[in-house]
């Protein structure tokens, strides 16, 4: 692996956890101390928190590296508002911070932790791949779900973390919250990067990037909130990527890119979640990815496309 570069994604998200803390009743969302003095936020259990807040959660996510925006979109009228990321080092913003790859269990607590605390622990096999580990002496995790994490979690991601308990932050929000829904909305990049990588198409060679994904209602059932999710993503989402090397990689990449390659493509997420017992490991990976792919080839000025986007099945899940 490599040295850390200069680039630390806990610290420029640290400076904007501290801006959610500082303007937390207008966002409307519960800061509080732990046992082990970590910091916990609350953005949407017993929090309401909102669409400004899961703004800024979003950006944490991407480890201060990307810029998320709510701004309308003519193109889908029954569905006209749309989370737009953008990112000039989309790698270590979406692989290298914002996935929600950290696997973090104790007794009946289970949740992935997303965010830039990841990039310091380095526990899962991707940095080995992205060649990037963060050195700073704050981390934040962003967990999906009502609770915070219990005692025994603190300890372990402030020991794998490198850092003080009193030096951690978590913030934790329910996909069915408003704040939730959007920071999940807003990984439409993270998910074409993620196919990218497993796509094998060199990451080095991925020079920036920008998506875009409806902004899907919340439920407060989870199974329909976080079919509602990926189905912004997979049936709605936007994704165009900058890259070097022959434009023949570019083309090939985007024609394997969007979600309409995958033979689970054509029912709304919940309804294919439950078809395989709520397994998503049953699930073919390819359907995971934005609906529409646009890469541009740098060196020769060529861009391709490929997918489509499906109203009627955005329409079926949105209600």
């Amino acid at each position: 692996m490599s040295k850390p570069t200069r680039i630390s994604v806990n610290s420029r998200a640290g400076a904007l956890v501290d801006r959610l803390i500082a303007d937390c009743e207008r966002l409307r969302v519960i800061p509080s101390k732990g046992s082990r003095g970590e910091t916990l936020i609350d953005a949407g259990a017993a929090a309401k928190g909102g669409l400004d807040a899961g703004l800024l959660l979003a950006e944490i996510c991407l480890g201060g590296l990307g810029t998320v925006t709510l701004t309308p979109y003519l193109g889908m009228p029954n569905w006209p508002f749309h989370l737009t990321v953008r990112t000039s080092d989309p790698v270590i913003a979406c692989l290298g911070s914002q996935y929600a790859g950290w696997s973090l269990a104790h007794g009946d607590f289970f949740a992935l932790g997303s965010g830039p605390g990841r990039a310091l622990a380095c526990k899962e096999p991707l940095f080995h791949d992205l060649g990037y580990r963060d050195e700073a002496d704050r981390a934040t995790l962003v967990l999906e779900g009502d609770l915070p994490p219990p005692v025994e979690i603190v300890d372990k991601v402030a020991e794998d973390c490198g850092v003080a308990p009193d030096h951690l932050t978590f913030i934790y929000a329910p996909t069915r919250s408003l704040a939730g829904n959007v920071q999940v909305v807003a990984r439409v990049l993270e998910v074409a990067l993620h196919k990218v990588h497993e796509l094998k198409f060199p990451l080095a060679n991925v020079l920036d990037g920008v998506a875009s994904a409806p902004m899907s209602p919340p439920h407060p059932d989870f199974i329909t909130a976080m079919g509602r999710t990926n189905d912004a993503i997979i049936y709605g989402g936007f994704a165009h990527l900058f890259v070097t090397g022959p434009a023949a990689e570019a083309r090939d990449l985007a024609a394997a890119l969007p979600s309409t390659n995958s033979r689970d493509h054509g029912r709304p997420f919940a309804e294919i979640f439950k078809a395989f017992d709520f397994d998503f490991y049953k699930i073919d990976p390819m359907l995971f990815s934005p609906a529409v792919a646009l890469v541009t080839a740098v060196d020769s000025g060529e861009t391709f496309r490929a997918g489509r986007v499906s109203q009627d099945l955005l329409d079926a899940s949105f209600g």
